[in-house]
């Protein structure tokens, strides 16, 4: 629903509509209600592509696992019909939460945590991909941003595409990122 929908689009009530869980289940399961409830899905999926990722640049190497990761945001986005993008971008982006007593301190505190899961999310990510690039040669500081590079080009493509409802923002972004990782790979083999 968050990747759908957004925070303020996806409501417990349309959870528990959509699950088929009673209320009373989700207050047991997440007594910090609809905050809770967002931050514990973001983590969840954050984690669950972060695994993904992780296999893909363990398996094979920094760019055919960059190549993999895109191919699970194209088939996620077509499957979708490119009504749903990430979920961590959505929290990013919309910085919100659900009021929680009225106060706005109380929903300044609410933001800043969803956006500290969402960061820890995004740097997880990156340091995959760093730790991928380093494993390939290059320095530390040149894979830490190239890590940056390639997960924010992604990200941003994937919200191009469900504007453009096509695959084609994601494309390019992706043939640029292989021949940028491709050559930082070759360059560090050369002079390493």
């Amino acid at each position: 629903m968050i990747a759908r929908r957004g925070v303020s689009g996806t409501s417990v009530r349309a959870v528990v509509r959509s699950t088929g869980t009673p209320r009373g289940s989700i207050a047991h399961h997440f007594p910090g209600g609809k905050q809770q409830l967002i931050e514990e899905a973001v983590a969840f999926a954050g984690q669950v592509i972060a695994d993904r990722l992780e296999r893909s640049m363990q398996e094979s190497g920094a760019v055919e696992g960059m190549r993999r990761f895109v191919s699970f945001w194209r088939q996620h986005l077509e499957a979708t019909g490119f009504a749903a993008g990430c979920p961590v971008l959505a929290v990013s982006l919309e910085q919100a939460g659900e009021p929680g007593n009225g106060s706005e301190e109380a929903d300044g505190a609410g933001k800043r945590r969803l956006l500290d899961v969402s960061n820890a999310v995004f740097v997880n990510w990156q340091r995959i991909v760093a730790d991928a690039l380093r494993r390939e040669g290059l320095s530390p500081k040149r894979a830490r941003r190239l890590a940056a590079l390639a997960v924010c080009a992604l990200e941003g493509s994937v919200a191009l595409c469900r504007s453009a409802r096509n695959p084609g923002p994601l494309d390019d972004v992706a043939a640029e990122i292989e021949l940028i990782l491709s050559g930082a790979i070759q360059s560090a083999k050369r002079t390493g």
